[in-house]
C-alpha cells in the first residue's frame, strides 16, 4: 500500500501514479516539466509491465516494480498530503 495523496515539496505538485506502467529510460526532467500533469502527453514514455507502478511530480519520478521504502530515497521530496 502507498499513500495515494503524495505531494511534492521541491515542485508543489501532486505526485500521479500509474498502476501497470514504467517510465522509458529516456526520460528526463524537461519531459516532467514540460508535460506534467497531463496524462495524454506523459503516455508517449509510459510502458506497459503488469504489476509496476509509475510515479511522477513534475521534478522527480520513479518506477516500482517491487515493495520499496520511498523514504529511503533521499533525492525525493515526496511527503503524505494528508487524507
Amino acid at each position: 500500500r502507498s499513500c495515494d495523496q503524495l505531494r511534492c515539496t521541491a515542485c508543489d505538485f501532486r505526485v500521479s501514479l500509474f498502476n501497470d506502467y514504467i517510465w522509458d529510460q529516456s526520460c528526463d526532467y524537461l519531459f516532467f516539466r514540460n508535460n506534467m500533469p497531463e496524462i495524454s502527453k506523459l503516455r508517449a514514455k509510459m510502458i506497459k509491465k503488469k504489476g509496476a507502478r509509475a510515479y511522477a511530480c513534475q521534478c522527480s519520478w520513479r518506477s516500482i516494480d517491487e515493495i520499496t521504502d520511498l523514504q529511503t530515497d533521499q533525492q525525493l521530496r515526496w511527503v503524505c498530503g494528508k487524507h
